[in-house]
Formats: C-alpha cells, sequence, structure tokens
C-alpha cells in the first residue's frame, strides 16, 4: 500500500510495511477446514490475465467427506484504487455442508490492530462487514480497511459476523447445505488506505467500500477491465522471428503499469506492488532508479501517471533542501533512498559510503523535464518543474570545482556503487550537464535569462576523464581492471537514455571501449537492459541481440514471467526476487526510446527521432498504436534499416515545439 511506513526491524529505519491482508479467506466441507488441512488441496492452474489485470487460480480441495472445485478469480480496481476485489466459486462432487469464508486477515503482520468493529457508527444497518484499524511495527502510520461481502446460490444459506473477539482477523463465514453440479459463489470486496492518504483511515475505508458496494461487483470488473483495454492501446508490438520478445514486452509492460496509478502519493518501490518475505534488501523505499528508467515509459503511455509518481518528490523538496544543507551545499539534494512519509534519507546507517551516492538529483530533474517535453503543460513546468530543476541546478552549481581542464566533482561514487568515492565520475558529470541544459531551457521559458545563461556556462565547462575519443568512467580509471564495478558501463548510461551530447567519433569510440568490457557486468541489475540499444548504435545486429537475451531476457522468472533483480542464468544462487521495476522500465525505455532512436526533448515530438533504426536481428519492427504527446494521441513505428522511426499524430498535424 502506497504512503504505508513501519520500522524496519534489521536496520531500525523507516521503510515500506505490510497491512493487514484484504482479500483472505477459507473454504470448509464438512469438519474440513482448507486453513487446517492445506496438504488436501492440490493447484490445478494459476495464470495471470494481463489483459484485464486478473490473477485467475483453480485447484482441487479433497477430503474423506467430499472434493470441491474451487475458482478463485482476485484483481485491485483500477477505478477505485483503494479497493481490491475476489469471487471464490465452489462446485462439490457429493452432498455436504460447505462453509465459504470471507476475511481480512492481520495475522503473521507486524504491527497492532488498534480498533476492530462489525458495526457502522451512527446506524442500525452497517455499511459493511466490519472494519479495522491497524498500526505499523514502530508506530510510523496506520491503515484502515473495510469489507463486504455476498454469497449466492441455492438452498438456505446461514450467514454469521465474527463481531465479539475483539483481536481475531475480520470474518463472514456463509454456510449452506451443498449440492452437486450447483455453484456456490463468495464475492468479497475490501478496502484498504493508509493514514498518508487520510487521518481517519478506517473511516475513509468504509466509505470507499460502500461506495463499492452500491456500484456492485460486476460493474467494478466491467470499469477495471475496460481502463486495461483503453491502456493497451499503448501496446509496444515488436515484428520479430521469435514471438518471446513480444511476451517480455506484454509482461514488462504489464507490471511496470500495475505498479504505478494517478492516485498514488509514494511514486513506486523497487519491486512494484511486490512483497518478498525471504528479501527485504530495499525496504520499499524511493531511490533513483524509478526517474532513471521507470518515469519515462510511464508517461509516454500515461501522462497522468507520470505526474503522479514525480509528485512524491515535488511533496518533499523540503526535506531535499534539508539534506543539501546538511552535507554542505545550496540548492536541493534528493536523498539516495527516500522513506515513504516525507521524503527523508532512509538508508540504513551501516553503510556511511552511501552518502556519497547523490547522483540521484540529475534523474529526478531530468524525469520533471521529460515530463513537460511529454505533456508541454506550461502549468506543470511554472508549479512543479521549475522548483525541482532550480533547486538541482543551484545544488550543481555549489557542488562543481575548478578541476584542471574545466568543473569538476570531487568525491563521488557512480552507478557501479564502489566501496568507496571517486572524483569526477564520468556519467555523474555528464548527467550533471543535461540536467543545468534543462534547468537553463525552463529558466528561459519563465523569463529568468540571468539563470539560463549561467546554469549553460558551467554545463559548457563540465570536464570529463577522456583517452583519446574514449570517456572514462572515472578520473584515474584503470583500464586493467575487470572486476564487476569497473566493467559497469555507467558512460554509456549518460549517452543513452540520459541523452548527453557527443561527436559520432567519440560515441563509436566510448561505446566499443565499454562494451568490450562489459562481460563481468552482464547479469546485474539496472544497466544490462540496455546493453542491446549500444551495440545497435555500433549496427551490430547479431551482438545487439545477444546483449539483449543475456542483459534482459535470462532475468525472467516462469511462470508468470516477471523481470528477476538478478540473471537467473549467471546468478542462479540469488534469491528469486521480482518484478525488479528497474529492469523493467529500461527494457521498455529500450523499446520505446532505444531502438526508435528517440531524443525526448522541447522539440516537435515529430523530430524526436534522430538517428538510424538499427533493431537486433531477427527483429523487423516496433510499434505502439497510441502515446500520449502534448495532449495528443500519436503513434510510433520504427522499422529496421528506415532512416528515421516515425512519430505521426491523429489528424495529421504536429503539435510542435514547446
Amino acid at each position: 500500500m502506497g504512503g504505508l511506513a513501519s520500522i524496519q526491524p534489521v536496520d531500525e529505519v523507516e521503510g515500506f510495511a505490510r497491512g493487514p491482508y484484504p482479500v483472505s479467506g477459507d473454504v470448509q466441507l464438512g469438519p474440513h477446514q482448507l486453513s487446517r488441512v492445506p496438504e488436501l488441496a492440490h493447484l490445478l492452474e494459476q495464470r495471470y490475465d494481463f489483459a484485464a489485470g486478473e490473477l485467475h487460480t483453480r485447484f482441487a480441495f479433497s477430503t474423506p467427506d467430499g472434493s470441491a472445485h474451487v475458482e478463485v478469480v482476485t484483481f485491485c480496481s483500477r477505478t477505485s484504487p483503494a479497493v481490491v476485489l475476489q469471487e471464490v466459486a465452489v462446485t462439490v462432487d457429493r452432498p455436504l455442508t460447505l462453509v465459504l469464508t470471507g476475511s481480512v486477515n492481520h495475522e503473521g503482520v507486524p504491527g497492532r490492530m488498534l480498533e476492530r468493529s462489525t458495526q457502522t457508527p451512527g446506524t442500525d444497518q452497517p455499511v459493511c462487514d466490519g472494519w479495522m484499524l491497524w498500526e505499523t511495527r514502530g508506530g510510523l502510520s496506520t491503515c484502515g480497511t473495510a469489507f463486504v461481502t455476498s454469497f449466492t446460490g441455492p438452498g438456505s444459506v446461514e450467514r454469521s459476523l465474527e463481531r465479539f473477539d475483539e483481536t481475531a482477523p475480520l470474518r463472514t463465514k456463509y454456510k449452506v447445505d451443498a449440492q452437486p453440479g450447483a455453484r456456490y459463489v463468495l464475492r468479497q470486496m475490501t478496502a484498504l488506505v493508509a493514514s498518508a492518504f487520510h487521518s481517519q483511515p478506517h473511516r475513509q475505508a468504509t466509505r470507499q467500500v460502500g461506495a463499492a458496494r452500491i456500484k456492485g461487483w460486476d460493474r467494478l470488473r466491467e470499469e477495471n477491465r475496460e481502463r486495461w483495454r483503453d491502456l493497451w492501446r499503448s501496446r509496444i508490438l515488436i515484428d520479430a522471428d521469435d514471438a518471446r520478445w513480444q511476451e517480455l514486452a506484454d509482461a514488462a509492460f504489464f507490471y511496470l503499469h500495475s505498479s504505478a496509478h494517478i492516485s498514488s502519493l509514494f511514486s513506486t518501490a523497487m519491486f512494484g506492488l511486490a512483497f518478498w518475505p525471504n528479501y527485504h534488501y530495499y525496504q520499499g523505499h524511493v531511490m533513483w532508479d524509478i526517474e532513471a528508467f521507470a518515469h519515462l515509459p510511464l508517461a509516454l503511455a500515461q501522462p497522468d501517471t507520470g505526474r503522479s509518481l514525480l509528485e512524491f518528490r515535488f511533496q518533499n523538496l523540503e526535506a531535499a533542501e534539508l539534506n543539501a544543507g546538511l552535507h554542505g551545499y545550496d540548492g536541493t539534494q534528493f536523498p539516495w533512498a527516500a522513506g515513504p512519509r516525507r521524503g527523508e534519507e532512509a538508508i540504513r546507517s551501516n553503510a556511511p559510503q552511501l552518502g556519497f551516492e547523490q547522483h540521484v538529483n540529475m534523474c529526478v530533474a531530468l524525469a520533471f523535464a521529460r515530463q513537460v517535453h511529454i505533456t508541454g503543460d506550461d502549468d506543470y513546468l511554472r508549479e512543479r518543474a521549475w522548483p525541482v530543476l532550480e533547486g538541482v541546478a543551484r545544488w550543481i552549481s555549489s557542488r562543481l570545482s575548478p578541476v584542471p581542464g574545466g568543473l569538476g566533482m570531487k568525491e563521488v561514487i557512480g552507478i557501479a556503487e564502489a566501496q568507496r568515492p571517486v572524483d569526477n565520475n564520468a556519467y555523474v558529470n555528464m548527467a550533471a550537464a543535461v540536467a543545468l541544459r534543462e534547468a537553463a531551457h525552463c529558466a528561459e521559458r519563465l523569463g529568468r535569462g540571468a539563470d539560463a545563461r549561467a546554469w549553460r556556462g558551467l554545463a559548457d565547462h563540465i570536464w570529463l576523464p577522456m583517452d583519446g575519443d574514449v570517456i572514462l568512467s572515472y578520473q584515474g580509471f584503470d583500464p586493467k581492471r575487470h572486476d564487476v564495478a569497473a566493467s559497469t558501463p555507467e558512460p554509456l548510461f549518460a549517452l543513452f537514455p540520459f541523452g548527453y551530447p557527443v561527436s559520432p567519433a567519440v560515441e563509436q569510440a566510448t561505446l566499443r571501449f565499454h562494451l568490450d568490457r562489459v562481460e563481468p557486468y552482464i547479469g546485474h541489475p539496472m544497466l544490462c537492459s540496455q546493453l542491446g540499444v549500444w551495440a545497435a548504435r555500433l549496427g551490430d545486429r547479431e551482438r545487439a541481440l545477444d546483449l539483449l537475451q543475456r542483459g534482459y531476457a535470462d532475468y525472467i522468472n516462469a511462470p508468470f514471467s516477471e523481470t528477476d533483480e538478478f540473471s537467473r542464468t549467471r546468478h542462479p544462487d540469488r534469491p528469486v526476487v521480482g518484478p525488479m521495476t528497474a529492469n523493467v522500465g529500461g527494457f521498455l525505455t529500450t523499446l520505446l526510446a532505444g531502438f526508435p532512436g528517440l531524443r525526448i526533448s522541447a522539440e516537435d515530438p515529430c523530430k524526436w527521432p534522430e538517428r538510424p533504426v538499427v533493431l537486433p536481428a531477427g527483429w523487423r519492427s516496433i510499434e505502439v498504436e497510441r502515446l500520449w504527446l502534448r495532449g495528443r494521441p500519436a503513434r510510433l513505428r520504427a522499422e529496421h534499416g528506415a532512416e528515421r522511426s516515425e512519430i505521426r499524430f491523429e489528424g495529421g498535424a504536429s503539435p510542435g515545439p514547446t
């Protein structure tokens, strides 16, 4: 749940919190209760319907007194985003007593129940079956939940609520003498609201589920399906010899878009909505990966969701300003790992070197600039993007210092996350130059010419460590090193997707140098999803396909095609965790902007394609029916061998530059 925070048990820092499970339940045949004898259940099928955002499960429950076939449909509503819905349909093979239970279950969840009731204050006719107020571990936030159930099926039904146990999960039971051939259906709708959304989250959850009850389960399901149908108009279509690439693109699209929503207050976390009991490393923090990898593909398909993803940063500008001051700098310094409540630094305190991880600033600034370029929204530019870009530009200005040959940044840690800082990390310096130029463009549009001139002047004098035409990773970089950190292709990420401009000779030499060294790094998270693009820019289609396979496809977990943090081929010993938002977003950015050769800018979007289209071997084209650009639907087509990919607006006329 977005914005629900707790104290993490190991590092004792603020992080994500689990809330009560919203659609728990049970099936009982005669005296045999599934929750007590789970070994009597046999899974028949479980599948994800990506088209509608629904999880479908079928299983058999076989007991000495009879057997049941159970079908379960579960989904989160995109039109009522606080509501989770589930349907449990049961058929039995002989006459027996059937009990179906709908529940909101807090057992095993760290925290404590503050209130619980099956009555709605002020009325004798409860709005819902029950509600609960839950407090997270450490008391950082609370969660309100309320649920409502219904039952259909032939025969006389006995309904009961667990009213008197103040510590038990919320439960509603339906008991019926079931007959073979009949279908018995329990439906449940549960609303969850974090205290970040409302000061009385249990009351708001009751309101939300009450409205859902009026709408009805069927209507909410159809609305959800319609919203997904519309969203899938932005599906990335790949014409390739291997149909598996289309499957991977569809899965990535689904996982990214199901982890972000216009209602979000908390951006999204490194694993989206997923919780992995065996792996708490990222603790639900918002990190640079979200703006660097996830924002662009979200904003192109759903600009409003892209805006919501960034709103977390804007609302927490004060924390970023205080953070800059604590480090001795002017302006705004977004933390390396932002906590859910106020966006403050929340990284574990036993790794002090992470205080030098300061490149998050440039990714946040670029994401705000791209949001403006994509939407063309002048109000957003003035009210949201400008305070962020101005704050980051001031920070960069105070962070730069004279070095031989220009300006640079001393003592930084780059993407490779080394144990000690270095001077003049190339990616950090290149990203700073891009951010300064974006801030200058924003300043110019707002009539602040002096700022624009000053920031462009700084950007033009930022120094890069080079060996001939090759941009090296940092000052003093040793090309003889071939460990993972030294093989991380940081400067290439500054070329794409960050968009740092260089001459063709420098681009080709830098691409070759770093791709020839990349082998030890392959299998790690984040940048590997971009490897195929960089090979394609060298004109090597076979290598592009190979690196896309090893840098992304090898990360996929069966059976639901979610993307792991590490390659399952190169690192089979790592915990199975996903979907890793950085890898998913990086792959989608590769498909939408990398292979099509787009540079997102203030220019007319029809001019964003800026280079010949080179696709991996066996790929013929990439096409998207609808992207939202400058408030209008546009089609993207990138055909291998074309001089440029094509962006075409419905109705023909282009909106022009901003």
